[in-house]
């Protein structure tokens, strides 16, 4: 029997257990990179391990989410990580240069390589058939210092993708058609495996937008195979050494297929509030639905060939009256080339706004729309309140239908546009023929903005640099043997990280300050809990199906640390938060019976027997005492799969410590 690709890039890292489907295993990590956002506790969790230099192939700190400086806290930041990297022996991208995603896969990303991040888009680099994952800081630590990194044995998923995309249709409208088939809890537990006749007309950035925005699915990752394309991509990069084939064996088994006809695709939409409240954009173009801001960039769609056909759908046009436009260019080589190729000036004449080549709006980081306000974008998410606003109105698009609504000031099927614009530009008839935008055979190499690692002996002497907005790392309690604790908040299903610690210009400089960060911890669910959880001494927190879904920052278990959150008993359980969550120290419990959650109520308190006994089974008794009615008391079980390994980590009172008594 054959191999997925995803198998045998597993096989080959293996360093702990089998392969076995929904078995804990440890694989060697390549590479690993943060940003700014997550990466200030991942070097201080790394200082704090005592280790000189990291131990990877490479490993990258980017500087491209807080790049706002207002104040001290950002630029402090950055100069305490820019100080890490020099220390530790990391590559150190400079604000500017570009967001992490996209400078990866231009400068870094090494086909057949393992690559995890402290950012849930780091599978952006799939797309050049890497095996990368997003990850919480704490466990790209531990990465950096030469540990494994601990997943479950995923499925393995094939979209099997034939034929080839019509005009006006793009790489982003086949994620969100996946999107709108899967759901996003669909991909939880498995890898998507891209294959099929229709990934020879994909290009690498096109490839990467589909892997990036796999994230959205709850998958473990998503990746292309590599081939003659990844190839060229690689070359035109100046990094042909690094190219190597790597593919599925021809009879390799799938648990499960996925057809998508890329002829049969229209261009797609995802309403609010969440990336899988797709439709066709047809289906709203009828509805005349005016459009107050289009953005167009993120670590999705800011490739040099998205923003050469914005412009020229742009060119000779003029923005509606009503219409606000940014564009962020994914990096300085984006920008540069856009320059030389006259796009810049296609995109500026038409009234668009340039952003700095950073993440910016993508997570409510400046160009917020207005109260209420309709925004086309094409980023991975539109959570409700993300984009700063909290009645916004965020639609997920491809660069055509963005660019189209600017124009038109109201949602348009892009399709449509040559005879819209044709009217009065005839040139503008053949407009689709004009979208056709290869790879040039030479990307403008410009690595000035990222300062490469020095020799072990010439940094031993470096000091990290703290200023005062960089506080220390809360600590978990060992457990013990019995917990009584209040539900001090209940919420629903598809919580995001969004919800439990915000982003947002306001609250993203204290990314490295716990206390501080705490004051906004659940505040889109409810402002008071900051405030009653540490009334009340911490306690409980009760949530839905698919609790922690989106961004893998650990301060949405961090936070809940630092405010006495014992446990969150859930339906269930994203990935990548659930294991931050063990790596604070927090158990993860799931409900045995899900109508068990109806019963329960804010307030109502919780008893667990047995703690040491229930870590070890993975089963738990609760007593449930409501609030309103305490003389009539009930039990519920709980469960709670852990590893031998995840078992040592709770036992120990997190990671951290785990780590540090093996050493």
């Amino acid at each position: 029997m054959g191999l997925t690709l995803t198998e045998k890039i597993l096989k080959k890292h293996l360093v702990d257990g089998t392969l076995v489907k929904g078995e804990e295993i440890g694989i060697r990590i390549d590479q690993t990179l943060t940003q700014d956002a997550t990466g200030t506790m991942a070097y201080l969790e790394f200082e704090s391990m005592g280790l000189d230099s990291v131990k990877t192939e490479l490993s990258v700190a980017y500087i491209d989410h807080n790049t706002l400086q207002s104040g001290f806290m950002n630029a402090d930041d950055h100069k305490f990580i820019q100080s890490a990297a020099e220390k530790f022996g990391l590559f150190f991208s400079k604000p500017g240069n570009g967001i992490c995603h996209q400078v990866h896969l231009e400068r870094f990303a090494v086909p057949g390589k393992t690559l995890i991040g402290s950012d849930s888009h780091t599978p952006t680099a799939g797309g050049m058939g890497m095996l990368a994952m997003g990850a919480g800081g704490l466990d790209v630590a531990v990465a950096m210092g030469g540990g494994a990194y601990y997943i479950a044995m995923p499925k393995v998923y094939k979209i099997n993708l034939i034929g080839k995309l019509r005009p006006f249709v793009s790489a982003k409208d086949i994620i969100l058609e996946v999107l709108r088939r899967l759901t996003v809890k669909g991909g939880v537990g498995a890898v998507m495996e891209y294959g099929g006749e229709g990934i020879k007309s994909l290009t690498v950035p096109e490839r990467a937008t589909i892997t990036n925005m796999g994230a959205e699915l709850g998958a473990t990752t998503s990746i292309f195979p590599s081939d003659e394309i990844t190839r060229d991509f690689l070359k035109a990069q100046n990094r042909e050494h690094v190219f190597a084939f790597i593919s599925a064996d021809d009879d390799a088994t799938y648990d499960k297929v996925i057809d998508i006809n890329l002829s049969e695709l229209t261009p797609m939409i995802a309403c609010p509030h969440s990336p899988d409240n797709v439709v066709k954009v047809s289906e709203l173009a009828d509805r005349h639905i005016k459009v107050d801001q289009v953005c167009i960039g993120s670590c999705t769609n800011s490739s040099l060939t998205d923003l050469l056909k914005v412009a020229e759908i742009l060119k000779g046009e003029r923005v509606s009256d009503n219409v606000s436009l940014s564009i962020s260019p994914g990096s300085r080589q984006v920008l540069a080339m856009l320059a030389r190729d006259g796009g810049f000036e296609a995109i500026l004449g038409a009234g668009a706004r340039f952003l700095e080549c950073a993440c910016g709006p993508c997570i409510g980081m400046g160009f917020s729309p207005n109260s209420g306000g309709v925004s086309l974008r094409t980023f991975n998410r539109n959570f409700e309140g993300r984009s700063g606003t909290p009645d916004g109105q965020v639609y997920l698009v491809s660069p055509e239908t963005a660019a189209a609504a600017a124009l038109v000031g109201e949602i348009t099927d892009p399709r449509r546009l040559p005879e819209i614009l044709g009217k009065d530009n005839p040139e503008k008839r053949q407009l689709d023929s004009k979208l056709k935008v290869d790879i040039p055979k030479a990307f403008r190499v410009d690595d000035n903005m990222i300062i490469n690692p020095k020799p072990l002996d010439e940094r031993k002497d470096v000091e990290t640099k703290k200023g005062p907005n960089i506080k220390g790392l809360p600590e978990a309690k060992i457990p013990g043997d019995f917990m009584k604790k209040e539900v001090i908040l209940k919420v629903g299903d598809n919580i995001t990280t969004d919800h439990i610690m915000p982003a947002g210009s306001k609250i993203l400089p204290f990314r490295s300050n716990i206390p501080h960060l705490s004051q906004y911890c659940f505040e889109v669910c409810d402002a008071d809990f900051p405030k009653r959880a540490k009334e009340k001494g911490g306690g409980i927190i009760l949530g839905g199906i698919n609790y922690g879904q989106g961004s893998s920052r650990e301060h949405a278990a961090l936070v809940p640390l630092y405010l006495g959150v014992s446990a969150v008993i859930t339906k269930s359980f994203a990935r990548i938060h659930r294991a931050n969550l063990i790596n604070a120290g927090i158990l993860p419990l799931e409900f045995q019976r899900e109508e068990d959650y109806e019963k329960i109520s804010q307030g109502d308190e919780i008893e667990i027997f047995n703690l040491r006994n229930g870590i070890d089974s993975g089963s738990f008794t609760a007593r449930v005492k409501p609030v309103d009615d305490s003389e009539n008391d009930y039990e519920i079980m709980l469960k709670c799969e852990l590893s031998k390994r995840q078992k040592d980590i709770i036992r120990a009172g997190g990671l951290l410590k785990y780590v540090g008594g093996r050493q």
